[in-house]
């Protein structure tokens, strides 16, 4: 699931709490950051 953290408020909203709208529920604001998955990647050195 997509999680997006609101620049104005701080909060983290996901896409289905946004919909088709661009802008946080809580405060309007239309910044949002994308979050980065939580996984590591390992990547072995050649």
């Amino acid at each position: 699931m997509t999680e997006y953290k609101c620049i104005n408020c701080k909060k983290v909203v996901t896409l289905d709490e946004i919909g088709s709208k661009a802008k946080c529920p809580y405060c309007s604001s239309k910044i949002l950051i994308k979050l980065r998955p939580k996984t590591v990647k390992l990547v072995k050195a050649r």
